[in-house]
């Protein structure tokens, strides 16, 4: 059983396909919620980050972004289904992340990120991703 936090993970909610383009944090797609979600990776090689990643992108792998709208102030959760990069960035800067783990035991969640974050808008960086796809969700801890 999940924490009351990470319930979301469980109910699943839409599959998107991330930007590959240098359209920065005000395009309008959808951003990621407390639900996971399954997003469509692109290629390295076809990528623009608005940010350069902190690690180098890989040839081979795969990434992208999608928006994350925080509306208070507090600790930010990404969580993944399998192994990737995150950065987290605003205004073109990108957040330290404040921890790093695992999601529980067999809940499915491969890693997890916090970030300290203020309300505005973000835009999560994915990369260095294995396959084509992933689940992520976003969540703020109570």
């Amino acid at each position: 059983m999940l924490p009351e936090g990470l319930a979301g993970w469980a109910k699943g909610g839409s599959n998107k396909t991330m930007s590959r383009y240098r359209a920065g944090p005000m395009a309008d797609w959808p951003p990621l919620d407390d639900r996971r979600t399954g997003l469509s990776l692109h290629k390295a090689e076809r990528l623009t980050y608005w940010t350069p990643p902190e690690r180098a992108a890989d040839a081979g792998k795969y990434g992208g972004m999608v928006p994350v709208s925080v509306e208070r102030e507090g600790r930010l959760i990404v969580a993944l289904d399998r192994g990737a990069w995150l950065d987290l960035v605003r205004d073109g800067t990108i957040v330290p992340s404040a921890a790093h783990g695992h999601g529980p035991a067999c809940s499915g969640i491969r890693k997890m990120v916090e970030y300290e974050v203020t309300p505005g808008r973000y835009l999560l960086q994915i990369s260095n991703a294995p396959e084509s796809s992933i689940r992520a969700m976003a969540v703020m801890r109570d």
